[in-house]
This record gives C-alpha cells, sequence and structure tokens, in this order.
C-alpha cells in the first residue's frame, strides 16, 4: 500500500484502484471550481528534472511538492502516488523523441534507429533504467507508441508470438543493461591502468581477460552498436545494409 507523508501524518490511499497502475485508473473528475495553478504537466515537468538531477533515490512527494512550491495536499489531488509520479515522468521522456513518420523498406532500420534513438533518450535521463526493478509495466501512450512502431518492424521481418515478444525484451534489456552500466560505471584512468596491472600479474589464471583489456574498453557506442548487431542477426537473420 502507498503511503504519504502530508503535514506530518501518514496517509495510506484506499480509494479503489490505488493500488493499479496509473494508465489503467480512469481519470479524475475535474472539481467544480476552477482547476488549480498546478497541473499534471508541470508535476512532470518538475519531477523529470529532480530525477535528472537527484535519481530515483531522492524522488518523494515531499521533496517534489517543495520544488513546485505547493502544498502536499494539492498534490496529492492530481497524482495518487510517487509510482504514479514516475509512471508520467517515464512517459514524458519517451514524448522527447519522436517517431520516425513512415516504416523504412528494410524492417532491420527501423529497429536499428529506433533502438539507437532509445538508447540516446536513457542516456539523457539515466534514472530511468532503474525502472524494471520497480516491476511495474511501461503503459504510458508514448512509449506504447514507440513499443508498437518496434514490434511492427519486428513482425514484418517474420517474428511472431513468443518469438516476437521474446526478441522485444531482448532488445529492451539490451538498451536499459547498456545504458546503466555506462551511467553507474565511473572508472578514473588510474582505477584502469591499476585493474589492468591487477589483471596482467595473474594473466596465468585470466589470459583471455587480461589479453583483451576490457577494464579499459569505453568505447560505449561502438559497444553497444555492435551488441545490438548480434541481436539482430540472430532474431532476424537479416543481412546488414551493404551485404548480400
Amino acid at each position: 500500500m502507498e503511503v504519504g507523508v502530508i503535514a506530518g501524518t501518514e496517509r495510506t490511499h484506499s480509494e479503489p484502484g490505488a493500488g493499479t497502475n496509473v494508465w489503467l485508473r480512469p481519470a479524475r473528475e475535474k472539481r467544480e471550481k476552477a482547476e488549480p495553478p498546478l497541473t499534471q504537466a508541470r508535476i512532470v515537468q518538475a519531477a523529470v528534472a529532480l530525477l535528472d538531477e537527484e535519481g530515483m533515490d531522492r524522488l518523494t512527494m515531499r521533496r517534489l511538492a517543495e520544488r513546485l512550491d505547493a502544498g502536499a495536499t494539492t498534490l496529492y489531488w492530481h497524482v495518487k502516488t510517487k509510482a504514479d509520479v514516475v509512471d508520467l515522468a517515464v512517459d514524458a521522456v519517451f514524448g522527447e523523441t519522436p517517431l520516425p513518420d513512415r516504416h523504412e523498406d528494410d524492417p532491420r532500420q527501423d529497429v536499428t534507429a529506433l533502438v539507437h534513438d532509445w538508447r540516446r533518450t536513457v542516456l539523457r535521463h539515466p534514472w530511468v533504467a532503474s525502472v524494471p526493478a520497480r516491476q511495474r509495466p511501461l503503459m504510458g501512450p508514448d512509449f506504447l507508441a514507440w513499443m508498437e512502431f518496434l514490434q511492427s518492424a519486428l513482425a514484418r521481418a517474420g517474428l511472431t508470438g513468443t518469438r516476437l515478444n521474446a526478441a522485444t525484451w531482448a532488445l529492451y534489456n539490451h538498451v536499459m543493461g547498456a545504458t546503466a552500466a555506462q551511467s553507474g560505471l565511473r572508472l578514473t584512468t588510474e582505477e584502469a591502468r591499476l585493474g589492468q596491472e591487477y589483471l596482467e600479474r595473474r594473466r596465468d589464471r585470466y589470459p583471455t581477460v587480461a589479453a583483451h583489456r576490457y577494464l579499459a574498453d569505453d568505447d560505449w557506442d561502438t559497444s553497444f552498436a555492435i551488441g545490438l548487431g548480434f541481436l539482430l542477426d540472430g532474431m532476424l537473420g537479416l543481412p546488414r545494409a551493404g551485404q548480400k
């Protein structure tokens, strides 16, 4: 059960549907009086900014209300829970990058372009990569538009049913895993050097790891692109551009 803190007291949200995904609940009726100055759009914009600056662990309803210079009661009128705020913020992030107006003739080109855009979007907002751990499905209209574009491209390439869903999850995990690693790993040049020296002293036990200098490889763009190519080769069985 989600708990909110209002004026120093705990508040539980026990009304019907409070525990469901924000996208699956009916819209709340507007008050008869004029709309308050605080809007859902403003809340989402402030939440994205807070998450970008401080990360998921620092997001609380109290801190968000303070950032908006609003009372917690007013904030809770617009969004029931912190989880709702995160759901809305994630969807706003996916709305930042427009989808192509049309599909390419080659579905592999569609998938490649979409996944690279997806990665760039998450790198701008690295907290998004932590959302799957919350075990909440992404159901917002902007995210679903991305998913529709991706799955329709995979379907045109001949994937259906379980294979299509498995391919979707493999690509999803490639994006989220790669961006989480890139955003979270902060090795200094000195740390990488000391790590490589450690491996060199143990080359007899780890010859392959030592030889390939994985600690020093920080070319994230190339690694992501090559990994995506491996996935698509297996999923689609389609040649790379320029190959027959």
